[in-house]
C-alpha cells in the first residue's frame, strides 16, 4: 500500500485494461524542433489518440471496472470537453448511458463529438455557476456514478499510461513535460516517469493566466482561483485535486507557464513543421520548451502532446491572426 493515491502497479494494470480499446499513439521527433531547443525531443502524440485526447485512457480505465450495476444506472461527468468526449465514447463502447456537464462556450466541436458519442449534454455557465454541485445533483437524482475529470484514481492511473508508453517506445527521459489543468494527467506520468527512470526530472506546464498548480506547488497548499481567461480551455481549472496534488509535491520538479501567445505559436509550428493538428491546451508542454522555461541543453526530453480538438474555423483564425 502507498500513502499516495495510485502506484506504478496500478499504471501498468491501467495500461492492460484500456489496450483493447485505446490507441498506442505515436511518439514523433523533429530535427527542426531539436535544432531549435538543442536537446533531442520526443512528441507522445495524444491528438492522434481515440476521440482525440489523453482523456480517453483515464475515462475507460475508470468505467471499465464498474460493477454490473454501475453500468446499467449509467455515469455522469463534467468537462470542458476532452473528458466529456472521453467517458462519452467509452459509456458507448461499454454499453451504458452517460450525462455530460458542459460550459456554454465549451468548443462547438466538442459538444458536436460528445452528443454524437450518444451521451446526454446538459450546459451551464462555467463563470457563475459550480458544475460539481450540478453533476452531484445529477447522480443522486438518477442513480449515477460520477467520474471526475482528474481528480480519481482510475483516472489518473490511466493518464499515466501515456508516459508508460512514450518511455516503453523511445527510451529513458532525462525530462518530461506534460500539460497541467487539475494534475490528472501529470500526477499519472509522474508516478509512471519516475518508476521507469527515477532521476527523470518532470515538469507540469499550466497557462499563465491560470497559475493555481505552480501557486500551489510553490506555497505546499492547494490555491484556488477565478476560472482563468484562456485560449487552453482544457486547462481553465480552478484547483489542483485532493488526491493529484500530493503526487505531484512529491514527485514534480516544477510547474511551469505558458503564455496564450506563446501556445499559438507552438500550434503554428506543429501545423507548419510537423502537419499535425494540437488544440491550445495540448501545446502548453511543448510551448514552455520552445520558449526556454527550463534548461534542457543535450537532454533527452518527453513531451505530451496531450490533445487536439478545436474547431477548425477557430484553428484557422488563431493561425491566422493569433485571435
Amino acid at each position: 500500500m502507498t500513502a499516495l493515491a495510485i502506484s506504478f502497479d496500478d499504471v501498468k494494470k491501467a495500461q492492460e485494461r484500456i489496450a483493447p480499446a485505446a490507441h498506442r499513439t505515436p511518439v514523433l521527433t523533429s530535427t527542426t524542433a531539436d535544432e531549435l531547443t538543442g536537446a533531442k525531443l520526443f512528441f507522445k502524440c495524444e491528438n492522434f489518440q481515440r476521440m482525440g485526447a489523453f482523456k480517453f485512457r483515464g475515462g475507460y480505465n475508470s468505467l471499465a471496472q464498474l460493477t454490473p450495476e454501475q453500468k446499467k444506472n449509467g455515469v455522469v461527468a463534467f468537462s470542458s470537453g476532452n473528458h466529456a468526449q472521453a467517458v462519452a465514447l467509452s459509456a458507448k463502447i461499454l454499453g451504458m448511458p452517460a450525462v455530460i456537464i458542459m460550459p456554454q462556450d465549451a468548443p462547438a466541436a466538442k459538444v458536436a463529438a460528445t452528443r454524437g458519442y450518444g451521451a446526454e449534454v446538459v450546459t451551464y455557465d462555467r463563470y457563475s455557476e459550480d458544475r460539481e454541485v450540478i453533476s452531484r445533483k445529477l447522480a443522486e437524482e438518477r442513480g449515477l456514478t460520477l467520474i471526475p475529470p482528474y481528480d480519481h484514481a482510475h483516472v489518473m492511473a490511466g493518464q499515466g499510461t501515456a508516459v508508460l508508453e512514450l518511455i516503453e517506445d523511445a527510451g529513458p527521459m532525462d525530462l518530461v513535460l506534460t500539460p497541467l489543468g487539475g494534475g490528472g494527467l501529470l500526477s499519472g506520468c509522474a508516478v509512471a516517469a519516475k518508476a521507469l527512470a527515477p532521476s527523470c526530472r518532470v515538469y507540469g506546464v499550466e497557462p499563465e493566466a491560470g497559475n493555481d498548480g505552480q501557486r500551489s506547488f510553490r506555497t505546499g497548499s492547494i490555491v484556488k482561483i477565478d476560472t482563468p481567461k484562456t485560449i487552453a480551455d482544457g486547462a481553465q481549472t480552478q484547483f489542483l485535486g485532493k488526491l493529484t496534488f500530493p503526487i505531484i509535491q512529491e514527485t514534480v520538479t516544477d510547474i511551469l507557464t505558458a503564455t496564450d501567445a506563446e501556445l499559438i505559436q507552438t500550434m503554428r509550428f506543429f501545423a507548419e513543421r510537423m502537419k499535425m493538428v494540437v488544440e491550445p491546451t495540448g501545446c502548453l508542454a511543448a510551448a514552455a520548451v520552445f520558449n526556454k522555461r527550463v534548461d534542457i541543453a543535450g537532454k533527452r526530453v518527453g513531451i505530451v502532446l496531450s490533445g487536439g480538438n478545436m474547431d477548425i474555423a477557430q484553428f484557422g483564425s488563431f493561425l491566422s491572426t493569433g485571435i
